[in-house]
C-alpha cells in the first residue's frame, strides 16, 4: 500500500498486476489499482479532475488528465473516504504511476493533492 497526504486529504493506493488480462508475449502487462480518498480535515472536500503520469519500464512517460474520477465528482465529507479501482496496461512488465488530484473545498478554494508514486510489477516472472 502507498500512501501520501496534502492539506488533509490521504491518498491510499494498492496495485495490483492481472495476469489474466496480459499477454506477455505480445507486450502487454495489465495492472489494476485501487485508490481510497479519505478527506481527513474539518471541511468537506469535492475531487473535481486528476492528472496521473504513468512511466514503464523503458521509461516511455504517458500523461493523462481528465475530469473527475471514474466519470465521477465524489464530494467527501469530513471523515468520509471514496474508493475506485481503475487499470493501466505497459508495454513493459514493470512501470511506475503518480500523479495529483484536483480538490475543491466547500469555500471555493482549490488545491492539488499528491497522489503517491506506487510501482506496477509483474513479480510473477520472477518465480
Amino acid at each position: 500500500m502507498y500512501r501520501e497526504s496534502t492539506n488533509g486529504i490521504s491518498v491510499e493506493v494498492l496495485p495490483t498486476y492481472l495476469r489474466e488480462h496480459s499477454d506477455p508475449t505480445q507486450g502487454l502487462f495489465v495492472f489494476s489499482y485501487e485508490v481510497t480518498i479519505t478527506n481527513e480535515s474539518p471541511q468537506p472536500a469535492q475531487v473535481l479532475g486528476r492528472h496521473w503520469i504513468i512511466r514503464d519500464g523503458d521509461g516511455v512517460v504517458r500523461e493523462v488528465k481528465g475530469e473527475g474520477v471514474v466519470g465521477d465528482t465524489p464530494m467527501l465529507s469530513p471523515g468520509s473516504s471514496y474508493t475506485y479501482s481503475s487499470f493501466c496496461p505497459l508495454s513493459t512488465p514493470s512501470g511506475s504511476m503518480r500523479g495529483t488530484y484536483r480538490i475543491k473545498r466547500e469555500d471555493g478554494t482549490e488545491f492539488e493533492v499528491k497522489i503517491p508514486l506506487f510501482f506496477l510489477r509483474d513479480l510473477t516472472q520472477y518465480q
